[in-house]
């Protein structure tokens, strides 16, 4: 079994490749719930959707978020009666939300609710939320301290970060489930995903960075010079007071990472680190990075 970190978009594009050479049931994700929220009267989760959509061929991967295809007149509707639902949520991806909410609020726990869905989606890989408890990332800016979804969806991270802040007000711990799929794992990989918004939260859920030391965990870093990929990482590593680079992301990771991936593009320097393409454009550059990736641990496992 394969276990990946993920978040964003960067992961599930890599987890796209993995499905060319693994069964769905020999994958697990990790996934964080940092940037969660109830929106509408509904319960949001990103980076989860993000994974239940390509598990069930439904994803929407021009955008890699979202479902193919839908429609969105009921947040159109919305915003005609003056609510500023500041996210394009379509009308197919909100039963979703409706249904997790309604599951939610029955009281079952975050994992079991997104286990319930996965079920019935038929969905065979394991989808893991990083805790069952309440976690946020907020950004300070001038304008005030955001959600992570209103500073980069509603303002477009337009606007300078002072601080990167993580509201858990009871921990968090990682569920069982989560401590179970790294322990498991022949592989951990940590996929390109933002380091600050997407992989630290997990790290920080109780119980993981020592599951992690026990694991063979490859990282792979996200950016290419002082740039990432996608997305707002440069400005939020500058945020940690961290130089948003290839030297940066492995800081993060060295106490448990075996190996470190960067692109043959990156002209940042990590000794040791190991060299692939990692600019994911279509399927099949998802799969053969996939592919170099478990070659890699399975070498690797060879030699230990």
């Amino acid at each position: 079994m394969i276990t990946f970190l993920s978040g964003g978009t960067g992961t599930p594009k890599l987890v796209r490749g993995a499905r060319r050479h693994l069964p769905d049931q020999s994958i697990s994700v990790i996934v964080n719930t940092a940037e969660d929220l109830w929106i509408s009267g509904n319960h949001l989760s990103p980076d989860i959707d993000t994974l239940l959509y390509l598990f069930s061929g439904q994803l929407n991967t021009d955008t890699w978020w979202g479902i193919q295809g839908d429609s969105f007149h009921t947040h159109e509707e919305l915003k005609r009666l003056g609510v500023d639902e500041y996210i394009g949520i379509g009308d197919t991806d909100r039963a979703l939300q409706i249904a997790r909410g309604e599951l939610l609020r029955q009281g079952h726990s975050l994992t079991e609710a997104i286990r319930m869905l996965s079920s019935t989606m038929g969905i065979n890989a394991r989808i893991l939320p990083m805790t069952d408890e309440e976690v946020a990332t907020l950004i300070r800016t001038d304008a005030g301290t955001l959600h992570f979804q209103e500073y980069w969806v509603k303002h477009r991270g337009n606007l300078p970060v002072k601080e990167v802040i993580r509201y858990a007000p009871t921990g968090p711990f990682a569920s069982s489930e989560v401590i179970d799929a790294i322990e498991r794992a022949e592989l951990v990989i940590i996929g390109p995903s933002n380091p600050i918004t997407s992989i630290l939260p997990i790290l920080e859920c109780s119980g993981v960075i020592p599951a992690l030391m026990d694991a063979f965990v490859i990282a792979v870093s996200p950016f290419i010079g002082d740039a990432p990929v996608s997305g707002p990482a440069a400005a939020l590593m500058k945020a940690r007071g961290l130089s948003p680079d290839s030297v940066s992301t492995f800081s993060l990771y060295r106490d448990f990472c075996n190996l470190f991936v960067q692109d043959i593009r990156d002209p940042v320097t990590v000794p040791g680190s190991l060299r692939y393409d990692t600019l994911m454009t279509d399927i099949g550059k998802s799969a053969a990075l996939a592919e170099a990736l478990i070659e890699a641990g399975k070498q690797a496992g060879e030699k230990r």
